[in-house]
């Protein structure tokens, strides 16, 4: 089975589809970090992430593993490397390029072949799982999302600016939602999870129960078609 979790940035998806693959039992695949390997291994190289063509070389070319919490590019473990601030700032061209969003698609359906799986990103639901049985979109209102933005970075402490984290990331949201490959968007037969309000463990809760609805749903589907 696989579930997937899409949604704008600062929606919560990636703390909450961790947990929820732990709570269930499955494989949490991060797709984030796949797009964030091709980055770094673009920079290591000295590439222009605009050459689009060589970039996609990268992407084809690059070998990215999962074992555990750990993410290997090539072997060698970048789990750290990859969260860095210069990754961040880097890597929109490379998740705008089609031939790499191609690459990244084929390696995530590869990778969830005979597994129970949890996925987060943007096009999980619409364009790598389209057949998914459990999708999930997770959203806020910009306002709460830029109100926990905020709240991170100070407890980080670092400073933070609300009307400039709201400007920023409604720029983003209107660049993932016009992105000319893997756009942002809400499959028609997926189930919408506001999170205004709620605590993490409140939405985690929330999609137990959305998980577990559609697994009862599958199992009386099968018992019927066997019968």
């Amino acid at each position: 089975m696989i579930v997937t979790i899409d949604g704008p940035a600062g929606a919560g998806k990636s703390s909450v589809a961790k947990r929820l693959a732990k709570e269930i039992g499955f494989h949490f695949l991060d797709t984030g970090a796949m797009y964030r390997c091709v980055t770094f291994a673009c920079l290591r190289k000295q590439l222009p992430l605009t050459q689009f063509e060589e970039v996609a070389n990268v992407a084809t070319s690059v070998q990215i593993e999962f074992r555990g919490t750990l993410v290997l590019m090539d072997g060698e473990d970048v789990s750290q490397e990859i969260r860095r601030p210069t990754i961040t700032k880097s890597i929109r061209p490379i998740a705008d390029n089609p031939s790499v969003r191609e690459a990244m698609v084929a390696l995530q359906r590869r990778w969830t072949q005979g597994r129970d799986v949890v996925t987060e990103g943007r096009d999980q639901g619409t364009v790598a799982f389209p057949n998914a049985e459990c999708k999930i979109f997770l959203t806020a209102t910009p306002e709460e999302r830029a109100r926990r933005r905020v709240g991170q970075l100070i407890e980080l402490g670092m400073d933070a600016d609300y009307q400039e984290i709201l400007e920023q990331q409604n720029q983003r949201d209107s660049h993932d939602t016009n992105r000319p490959s893997g756009a942002l968007k809400v499959a028609t037969d997926a189930i919408t999870v506001w999170t205004d309000g709620l605590s993490e463990d409140q939405v985690l809760q929330s999609l137990v129960e959305i998980v577990q609805r559609k697994q009862e749903e599958m199992s009386t589907r099968t018992t019927v078609d066997t019968r």
